[in-house]
């Protein structure tokens, strides 16, 4: 299987979609002409393609005739009702989801037995090939499909297999949790204005001492704790800021958000 000899359709072309359609589209190694999308929304749809050059189709089976890999980009409740009709002509297609909490058990219920499909949960910033992509390790793809399939999502980040039983958190801390980084940099942008710098150098500052600081952890594999200690000495002023956000339950807050999304755990 080659990178630009498949035909990619989408079966809903919201933000994920798009991301990804953007991603592949950065990467040159996905061409406009390989990818499709439908969406029941027409007007909508047509916007979005056209901004990307890719081709709008008017319904969900006429894409899946189409296309060899299908991604599913459709609200969870929304699944059954289009795939049920289109079974047959499924089961001789490569089916991707990024629905969240729609697994391999329930599309093995909802597809004909030895359709490969894979769930997988990517994170916005795979627009700019920086994203996360997880996948579920339980699938039914064969194995040189896989491999297919891993190099496709390896043009928009980092691909990592997940248990199944740890699929919620993992996509939790790589998809919801980059809204609680949105808010970091935008609270640490108000302090910033507060005390004299204009928010657009203030936000430029933030968001690349995030992705510098992620980088150092990822390359040194030091534990966090050791990267803090580094840069917080005694009396100096990274202590005191540290100091007051722990006084503020800055660590417990965080803890809190991710319960509140997985109460369960």
């Amino acid at each position: 299987m080659r990178l630009d000899h498949q035909k990619i359709g989408f079966i809903g072309f919201g933000n994920m979609g798009q991301a990804i359609a953007e991603g592949w589209l950065q990467s040159n190694h996905i061409q406009a002409k390989q990818l499709y999308a439908s969406a029941r929304n027409q007007k909508r749809l047509k916007e979005n393609t056209d901004r990307l050059g890719i081709t709008a189709i008017e319904s969900n089976q006429k894409l899946v005739e189409i296309v060899d890999i299908v991604i599913v980009a459709v609200k969870p409740y929304q699944i059954k009702e289009i795939f049920e009709p289109m079974k047959e002509i499924l089961k001789d297609k490569i089916v991707i989801s990024l629905a969240v909490n729609v697994l391999f058990s329930d599309f093995e219920n909802l597809l004909h037995k030895g359709t490969q499909h894979l769930s997988t949960l990517p994170n916005t910033p795979v627009a700019i090939r920086e994203g996360i992509v997880l996948f579920e390790s339980t699938h039914s793809l064969m194995p040189e499909t896989l491999i297919f399939v891993t190099e496709l999502f390896e043009l928009l980040g980092q691909v990592e297999i997940i248990p199944t039983e740890q699929m919620g958190i993992a996509g939790l801390i790589s998809g919801s949790a980059p809204a609680f980084v949105d808010m970091f940099i935008e609270s640490l942008g108000d302090a910033a204005v507060k005390h004299g710098l204009d928010r657009q150098t203030a936000y430029k500052l933030i968001s690349q001492m995030i992705s510098g600081t992620g980088k150092l952890q990822l390359a040194t594999e030091k534990h966090p704790g050791e990267l803090k200690d580094a840069i917080t000495s005694p009396s100096g002023t990274t202590i005191k800021g540290v100091s007051a956000l722990e006084k503020n339950n800055f660590r417990g807050s965080l803890i809190e958000a991710v319960d509140a999304i997985l109460p369960e755990s």
